[in-house]
C-alpha cells in the first residue's frame, strides 16, 4: 500500500459511519443540465415573482449561491425560490453523470458494515430521486439535503452534520467532500474530512481548509474501507 492509502486505512478504520457528499463524490449533479442554465431557469422564474439580482451579483451562476442572495435581499421569496430550484435539481440529476468510484464507496460501506448517510447542499428530493433512479438507496441509510425554505442551512454550517448524525459521537464518522465547505462543516461538527479533488486547483483549497487528507479518486477511498475492515 502507499503511504496514502495507509493513512486513508488508518482513518476509516475506527470510522462507523460514513457522511458522503453528493454533488461530486456520488455524481455530476448538473453533468446533463449544466449549472448556469439551471440559475438562468431560477432567475427567470423569480423574477415573475418581482425579483431583480443585486447589480453586483449578476454574473453568479452558481443556483445554489443565487439561492443565498435570495435569502439575503429578498426573505419573502426563499420559499418559493426553493421549490423552484428543488424541481430543476430534481430534473437535472435525470441526466446527472455517475462517479463510479462513488458507488464503489456506497458497495465498500455496505460490505464493511458501515452505514452511509449522504449529507448535501442540493434539495432532499432530488438526491434520492436519483439514487432510486441508479438503485443505489439499498446503500444509504439517511439523506440529509438542505432544510426546504432555509439556505442558511447550507453547509459550511455544520447543521446538516448534525442531523445525520444523530447525537452520536463525532469520532465514529469520516466525512468525504469535494469543497472547502465540506471541510468547514467537517471541522465544525467535530468530524474528519477526507477531500476529493476531482477539479483542477481543489487539492489546495482543500488542504489549506483542513482536510485530514485528499485524494483523486473515490476508487482509493473505496480500496482504503475494504483494507480497514
Amino acid at each position: 500500500m502507499t503511504e496514502t492509502s495507509t493513512h486513508l486505512a488508518d482513518l476509516l478504520r475506527p470510522a462507523r459511519h460514513v457522511l458522503l457528499d453528493f454533488d461530486g463524490p456520488v455524481c455530476s449533479v448538473f453533468a446533463g443540465f449544466p449549472a448556469p442554465a439551471v440559475a438562468k431557469s431560477l432567475q427567470e422564474g423569480l423574477e415573475v415573482l418581482g425579483w431583480q439580482r443585486p447589480v453586483e451579483e449578476q454574473d453568479e451562476t452558481d443556483p445554489l449561491a443565487l439561492l443565498r442572495l435570495v435569502a439575503k435581499h429578498r426573505l419573502d421569496l426563499v420559499s418559493r425560490a426553493d421549490r423552484q430550484l428543488t424541481s430543476l435539481e430534481t430534473e437535472a440529476v435525470r441526466s446527472g453523470r455517475p462517479n463510479p468510484g462513488g458507488e464503489a464507496v456506497l458497495r465498500a460501506c455496505a460490505e464493511s458494515g458501515r452505514a452511509v448517510s449522504i449529507v448535501s447542499n442540493n434539495a432532499t428530493k432530488a438526491i434520492e430521486s436519483y439514487l432510486a433512479a441508479h438503485d443505489l438507496a439499498r446503500y444509504v441509510t439517511r439523506t440529509v439535503g438542505r432544510t426546504p425554505g432555509d439556505p442558511a442551512s447550507m453547509k459550511p454550517n455544520p447543521r446538516l452534520l448534525f442531523e445525520a448524525m444523530g447525537g452520536r459521537e463525532a469520532q465514529d464518522f469520516i466525512f468525504v467532500g469535494d469543497a472547502a465547505r465540506d471541510v468547514e462543516a467537517g471541522l465544525a461538527a467535530g468530524v474528519g474530512t477526507i477531500g476529493y479533488a476531482n477539479k483542477s486547483g481543489k487539492r489546495e483549497r482543500l488542504e489549506a481548509a483542513g482536510a485530514l487528507v485528499v485524494v483523486d479518486s473515490m476508487d482509493s477511498i473505496a480500496s482504503a474501507l475494504s483494507a480497514s475492515m
